[in-house]
């Protein structure tokens, strides 16, 4: 846990970007554009300013999640080379800082999101931001190699949030919006892992590739690849699928399948020989993937407004 107490030499130099960094915006990029098409895609259509108040509220609540969590993890960030420019590690923000940042914009978005729209979106941010800063960030990240399977809900809510924000319920189609992110989290973080193992060795995170070794890590690729791939195209066949998804869903987990068997298949000298090129291309592959499952969901929706499906 960070030392709230520490100072830096560099306390006070800090500008608005590292503020700003706090909020893990790349994060939030998709956070947003999750819960934007979870919210366009449902059954109810809100107010276009009713609906930008949401997706501004839930993308406040995302970046305090990110907050909370660097505040919580400066300490193993601080000696991962991935991580250890970050705000506070880097000490350009200080962790009480951090800390702050985060508990204001969490309740500052649970409560405008909730007299936004309705108090059921609200509640399930507000079990978003515990979840991600609780009981992923101080329990799960590190006390078990299942971290990132459990941890992973908490980025697999935003689509339900803004379906919820609409329709004031929880609906199948939601659900699956969930289950695709849910499911999607494990294989594109153990492909990370399995080429940049080092860091999570210096922290002591029990990431599946340090606990188990990162032959049991390519067999759980290929084991939640394919799940994943059945999720992802049943959601073809619900109200909110369509043509443009299903095309999209059958390629693009062909492809995710294929990556992940090629993954599978391969040894440790194999992939130290290429330096882990096929688990580098599978991993960059995967940050497009959610992206374009989303944008196909949003253009089968346009279709359907526009009457051609």
């Amino acid at each position: 846990m960070t030392d709230l107490s520490t100072t830096s030499p560099l306390e006070g130099e800090a500008q608005f970007g590292d503020y700003f960094a706090l909020l893990k915006p790349r994060v939030m990029t998709l956070v947003v554009f999750t819960a934007l098409v979870g919210m366009l895609v449902a059954p109810v259509t809100l107010h276009p300013f009713v609906g930008f108040c949401a997706i501004l509220f839930i993308a406040v609540g995302g970046g305090a999640a990110g907050a909370l969590n660097m505040w919580w993890d400066a300490d193993i960030d601080a000696v991962m080379r991935r991580t250890a420019k970050r705000p506070v590690p880097s000490g350009r923000v200080t962790g009480g800082e951090a800390l702050a940042v985060g508990l204001a914009l969490s309740g500052f978005s649970v409560v405008m999101l909730g007299l936004a729209t309705n108090w059921a979106a609200a509640g399930l941010l507000a079990f978003t931001i515990f979840f991600y800063a609780v009981v992923y960030s101080m329990w799960l990240k590190r006390s078990t190699p299942q971290n990132i399977v459990i941890g992973g809900a908490a980025g697999a809510f935003p689509p339900m949030i803004g379906w919820v924000a609409a329709t004031g319920s929880i609906g199948l189609e939601s659900v699956l919006m969930f289950a695709l992110i849910f499911l999607w989290t494990p294989p594109h973080f153990w492909a990370l892992a399995l080429f940049m193992r080092s860091d999570y060795d210096d922290a002591g995170v029990p990431m599946l590739t340090v606990t188990h070794g990162r032959r049991a890590t390519r067999v759980h690729i290929l084991a939640y690849t394919i799940v994943l791939a059945a999720f992802a195209v049943w959601l073809a066949f619900t109200p909110i699928g369509g043509p443009v998804y299903l095309v999209a869903a059958v390629a693009l987990n062909a492809w995710f399948v294929k990556g992940a068997w090629e993954i599978w298949r391969r040894d440790e000298d194999m992939a130290e020989a290429d330096k882990y090129l096929t688990e580098r291309k599978v991993f960059k592959f995967s940050l497009l993937y959610l992206f374009l499952h989303f944008g196909a969901l949003l253009a089968d929706a346009a279709l359907r407004a526009l009457g051609v499906i």
